[in-house]
């Protein structure tokens, strides 16, 4: 029943990560004995509303989470699910925000490093904060629903009103398979990305930390980097930036386990760009000369086989990548196809 798999997919969502396969399984099993006793009263199949029924009486998927959630003192298992749903997301977009303030703006604004490591800093103090006014809140709306239930009644919110039929499609990707990404690990790739976009913005003020002591032969030397490299760095930037929105805008919406195909082939294709403005460069130039009247017939040489050595290396990557994307495109028509053959 794909209504069923796709209720407790999303009940999964809100379980502790230790014991979701052993609650899902003990959900699962529950559920289709009771759906088999009511097939059994009515002698037949039960029809799509009546398995929306359902699902409807056994509750929202948070809801039903929340049951298997440990004692809570401060905030009771009720709310316990939606309070770590919103204390996930606020901690993130909290995190996500002091290191670009941290690695991007204070760079580009102050441009010390001091200032750079005071707004590091500051990153857990703004955590703490965010974290302890969330508590504060959903602790105080738990005190009032559990001590004056007359003024501040149960929440009925999540099972009114709600219909099973909304709920997600089952999340599958034949180009990943295997084990899903936990939410830590979703996590830690924006945390990560963010502090890489961070890091390559901070090359042009501080070539060091990319070149490290060959910047001082970059300065020295008859050579120079060609203006192709800037808009290659400009494409850089704009890729980090969107591989950063895509997964937090999975994290907001619960598909972190996952990514969508169309994600995955997005990201390929537009990882594309920046090697094809490389191969697209002037007369293949990525290196010229900083003073043309210098030496040319043994600097010229030179500079001619560095260009050439790399525009065949980026060559060689674009081909690469390329036949990666062709092969991934391959395997989905591919199985798309094998799935229609079987259903035919």
């Amino acid at each position: 029943m794909e209504l069923l798999d796709r209720y407790l997919q999303a009940v999964r969502k809100y379980l502790p990560l230790r014991r979701q396969d052993d609650i899902i399984a003990e959900l699962r099993a529950n559920m289709e004995s009771q759906i088999e006793d009511l097939e059994s009263e009515l002698g037949r199949a039960l029809t799509q509303g009546e398995l929306d029924d359902f699902l409807r009486k056994m509750g929202h998927p948070m809801v039903v989470a929340s049951r298997y959630q440990p004692q809570q003192y401060l905030i009771g298992p009720t709310m316990f699910p939606m309070y770590l749903y919103v204390l996930r997301l606020a901690m993130l977009w909290a995190f996500i925000v002091c290191m670009v303030v941290a690695a991007v703006v204070t760079p580009l604004t102050e441009g010390t490093g001091g200032a750079v490591v005071a707004a590091l800093f500051r990153t857990p103090g703004i955590l703490i904060q965010t974290a302890a006014w969330i508590t504060l809140v959903f602790a105080a709306f738990e005190f009032a629903r559990t001590r004056y239930p007359n003024i501040c009644p149960q929440i009925e919110g999540l099972n009114k009103g709600w219909n099973p039929s909304t709920l997600p499609p089952i999340e599958k990707d034949s180009l990943r398979k295997g084990k899903p990404r936990s939410f830590a690990q979703a996590v830690a790739e924006i945390i990560f990305s963010v502090l890489f976009l961070g890091w390559v913005l901070l090359i042009p003020h501080y070539p060091f930390i990319l070149l490290g002591p060959g910047v001082v032969f970059l300065k020295t030397s008859s050579y120079e980097l060609a203006p192709v490299w800037w808009t290659f760095f400009g494409w850089i930037v704009a890729l980090g930036i969107m591989q950063i929105v895509a997964r937090c805008i999975d994290l907001a919406r619960g598909t972190w386990e996952r990514p969508s195909i169309i994600q995955h082939f997005a990201f390929k294709v537009v990882g594309l760009i920046p090697v094809l403005v490389l191969l697209a460069a002037p007369g293949h130039i990525y290196v010229s000369l900083k003073n043309s009247a210098a030496d040319p017939a043994q600097l010229g040489k030179n500079l001619a086989e560095v260009n050439n050595a790399i525009h065949l290396g980026f060559s060689v990557v674009c081909a690469i990548v390329v036949l990666q994307l062709a092969f991934d495109i391959g395997k989905l028509v591919t199985e798309a196809y094998r799935k229609r053959e079987v259903a035919s």
